[in-house]
């Protein structure tokens, strides 16, 4: 992997050439010399509509941050749990 980046017009502008110039995807990716796996998971991503793009990066963003959210609810959750138990544990011994 290069690990070059590419902008997203240029991005968007390479699908076009696929999509609308009706070039061969494999001579797109040779022309631009990117790699053809890129180039379909542009295509992928680029060639939906730009609202419906928008609509699908709201909802991962709210997916991303709902699970980060579970996560830290989940990790409280059982620090709490192991609390309650201590307490009960340690709350008995002096008692009779």
């Amino acid at each position: 992997m290069s690990g070059k980046r590419y902008t997203e017009e240029f991005k968007i502008a390479a699908v076009k050439q696929v999509a609308q110039g009706g070039h061969p995807a494999t001579e797109v990716a040779a022309r631009l010399a990117i790699s053809i796996h890129s180039l379909y998971a542009w295509t992928k991503r680029y060639g939906v509509p730009e609202a419906e793009r928008k609509a699908v990066d709201a909802q991962s963003d709210e997916m991303r941050r709902l699970k980060a959210e579970l996560k830290r609810v989940t990790e409280e959750r059982d620090i709490l749990k192991k609390a309650a138990v201590y307490f009960a544990k340690t709350s008995g011994q002096g008692t009779p």
